[in-house]
């Protein structure tokens, strides 16, 4: 994907140069501006949502914050320790402010934790599937950082997007939820068949024998 992008960039430049140079300086230089401005006020934003999460696991509500999600998370992801049960709330509950990239490393410490593959341990474990999808579907019931990215763009309202935003990501989610399940029916089935089948060959060469 980045090669992509880096293609289009020097596509798009190289055109400019021969078609508008003027408007290729200037874009240019708008646009290192504008990402400046923006890059400085989500670390204001981030800086803040991050400090309460670190104030949070000082305090021990971090705990409290894992108990309370603790029946859905032991429903989602079965037989995980406490540690990677916390992790996994804490990035649900990072992921329900909009912030994605606070919400990456728990996400991280989460997978870390968890129990490998039982059946293939150099394959991703249904667990850890699971939250992989549903941080990419990313419930979010107050999307702080695209709030602070359309006030920081002028927005006269940066919230009025606030309920398409939360039945979409709430939907994404489920029907995330949804597929990682039938995934995983499917899977352990299928290799239910395999094994029963290696069974049966191994069976018969023997009475071959």
């Amino acid at each position: 994907m980045s090669t992509i992008w880096i293609i289009f960039m020097l596509v798009s430049i190289t055109v400019l140069i021969f078609t508008n140079p003027w408007a290729a300086t200037v874009a240019m230089i708008k646009g290192a501006n504008d990402s400046v401005a923006l890059a400085l006020n989500l670390v204001a934003l981030y800086g803040i949502w991050l400090g309460l999460f670190e104030v949070l696991e000082k305090t021990g509500i971090a705990d409290k914050l894992a108990k309370l999600l603790r029946p859905l998370v032991r429903k989602l992801f079965p037989g995980e320790s406490e540690e990677a049960e916390k992790f996994v709330s804490m990035n649900i509950s990072a992921n329900l402010l909009g912030l994605g990239n606070a919400a990456t490393p728990m996400g991280i410490g989460a997978v870390e934790s968890m129990k490998p593959n039982e059946k293939n341990p150099s394959k991703a474990s249904t667990n850890m599937i699971m939250l992989t999808v549903i941080s990419a579907t990313s419930l979010q019931i107050f999307p702080s950082t695209v709030i602070g990215m359309r006030a920081a763009a002028g927005s006269a309202n940066p919230a009025d997007f606030l309920f398409p935003c939360i039945v979409a990501t709430v939907l994404s989610t489920v029907f995330g939820i949804i597929g990682v399940k039938v995934w995983a029916t499917i899977s352990d089935k299928l290799s239910g068949k395999l094994v029963f089948g290696k069974k049966k060959k191994l069976e018969l060469r023997e009475s071959v024998k």
